[in-house]
């Protein structure tokens, strides 16, 4: 069994090493290796600075270049200023797309990764250095020098699991009708590596190269689309989420478009809560629960919903919401003080 690392692990694991030993970190495309530089940052604070390098993108100039000293005429090396080593403080390095930077590159970048040096200037102590890649069996160009690999950890990325995606689009503003789709359809966020996916419609495989499948970014990617859906108009919304996350996955989620058409306001809902029609379709029900986790604002809101989830037929059901409530960093200080919560928590403890 391939052992991989989730997200939350990394944000751990690469500051913990990451000053001696460089984690070179890869995943299929679109799983949010990228993400990682912003997530370290947001647990590590301003004690570093944060630095992105586009690998593939740069050249000898933007790292470093031999200037002339006419006073000793020697060549003395000048680093880019994008490493911002015109202060002393402790550096978050990302080199992203580390495989797929020029072979002239890659070896400057080695020097990086293994002697913490930029050129001929080291880094200063305490910085941290990473790098991120495609699979290589992902046939995207990754590729990497046996002796460099052998120097660094090169640690497999799991795609996130769907209730942790959920969370995270939750927090990211994420279209509640995209995060209906996912967890209707959590086959979206398989690998192709794992068993059984190998007829999956809806993600990347090397083996059936399309350049518009559903990861986790096409998935954020397609929240714009879905949120301008009445001025794109029908045609245009299908033709740009087809663009964005696939056929297969627009097809499915144009049945979601047609859904919600006909589904109660939140505002009627919270006016009547106990009168208010409960859809049968399980669907619909995720729609308007993704709906109030990210319109709810106090607790008189949080206290009228429940009173209409509490009138839905699966405890199941149910608990996604309270789960969503619980573990989103803004609903959950809602959520604890809230009666109607306490209540259902009691009372369905032996499903959650």
């Amino acid at each position: 069994m391939k052992l991989r690392c989730t997200i939350n692990e990394l944000e751990t694991l690469i500051p913990t090493i990451g000053q001696e030993l460089t984690p070179i970190i890869q995943s299929e495309a679109g799983c949010g290796k990228t993400s990682l530089l912003k997530a370290i940052e947001k647990k590590l604070g301003d004690k570093y600075d944060y630095i992105y390098v586009d690998c593939p993108v740069k050249d000898m100039s933007d790292i470093a270049m031999t200037i002339p000293n006419h006073e000793t005429k020697t060549l003395e090396s000048y680093v880019g200023s994008l490493f911002k080593l015109d202060n002393d403080k402790p550096k978050v390095i990302l080199l992203d797309e580390f495989m797929k930077s020029p072979k002239l590159l890659q070896v400057i970048f080695t020097r990086l990764m293994l002697e913490r040096t930029v050129g001929d200037t080291p880094l200063p102590e305490g910085s941290i250095v990473f790098g991120t890649s495609n699979n290589q069996a992902d046939g995207l160009g990754d590729t990497m020098m046996a002796h460099a690999g052998n120097r660094v950890c090169i640690v497999e990325m799991q795609k996130p699991e769907v209730e942790d995606w959920l969370v995270w689009a939750t927090e990211n503003g994420v279209s509640p009708l995209i995060r209906a789709f996912v967890h209707t359809f959590p086959r979206c966020l398989a690998s192709y590596r794992d068993e059984g996916q190998e007829d999956n419609p809806y993600i990347f495989n090397p083996k059936k190269p399309v350049l518009s499948f559903v990861s986790p970014r096409s998935l954020e990617k397609a929240s714009v689309i879905v949120s301008n859906r009445d001025k794109l108009g029908d045609n245009a919304t299908m033709v740009a989420l087809a663009g964005t996350i696939g056929q297969s996955a627009s097809a499915d989620m144009s049945a979601f478009l047609r859904l919600e058409k006909e589904l109660p306001t939140f505002d009627d809902i919270l006016k009547e809560p106990e009168s208010t029609q409960v859809p049968e379709s399980i669907s619909a029900q995720l729609m308007l629960m993704f709906q109030a986790v990210d319109k709810i604002k106090q607790q008189s809101d949080l206290t009228a919903f429940m009173k209409f989830v509490n009138r839905m037929a699966s405890n199941e059901i149910q608990a996604i919401f309270f789960t969503m409530m619980m573990k989103n960093s803004r609903t959950v200080k809602i959520a604890r003080g809230n009666k109607e919560i306490a209540d259902w928590a009691v009372e369905n403890f032996n499903i959650m």
